[in-house]
């Protein structure tokens, strides 16, 4: 069961991950449509999503949580999200989110962004949040543009994905512009 609740929206709230997460993570991460548009070309067991969750989740340099339906007392995962890549000088970081494919069409991905912007903003004051996105993944950059990011750029040829290189697109938010939720 997800952890404790750190923030809370109206369809979504964003839980601490815990070990009895690892399942659905491992899951989720393995499911080509979760695993291709994050680029993760390489299977992962439970051994190395048990590495993942040690090194990178437990990390005290990064925000790691799960997306979970905000209503019942049992609540589900339904995907995850991370702020990492943090330079407190500069005031920047970086997020990244997915939702597992059966959770699809139902505004969990934006609301949870929109979750995580507002904490990066309101409390830990970041300037700045970026995201990459494959310029073939139209719903991420919908969740994106719809959360206020804009297009800063394209790295061409950036991933190899599905046998060929791919753009990615480079978003930018600044704390001046976030209207938030």
């Amino acid at each position: 069961m997800p952890g404790a609740t750190f923030a809370e929206g109206d369809s979504v709230a964003l839980r601490t991950v815990e070990e009895d997460d690892l399942d659905f993570v491992q899951t989720a991460r393995n499911d080509p449509a979760v695993r291709r548009p994050l680029t993760l070309n390489r299977p992962a067991n439970g051994e190395q999503i048990r590495t993942f969750f040690e090194n990178a989740v437990c990390d005290d340099d990064s925000v790691s949580l799960l997306a979970c339906e905000a209503d019942g007392d049992d609540p589900e995962a339904v995907g995850a999200l991370a702020l990492f890549d943090e330079d407190d000088v500069a005031g920047t970081a970086t997020i990244s989110y997915w939702i597992a494919p059966d959770h699809w069409g139902n505004g969990y991905a934006t609301e949870a962004a929109e979750l995580l912007c507002e904490h990066a903003f309101d409390d830990r004051r970041l300037n700045k949040l970026r995201a990459d996105v494959l310029v073939s993944n139209d719903a991420s950059r919908g969740v994106l543009e719809s959360v206020g990011f804009e297009r800063e750029g394209t790295l061409r040829e950036e991933k190899f994905v599905g046998g060929d290189y791919e753009d990615v697109h480079r978003y930018g938010l600044l704390a001046a512009e976030w209207g938030g939720r």
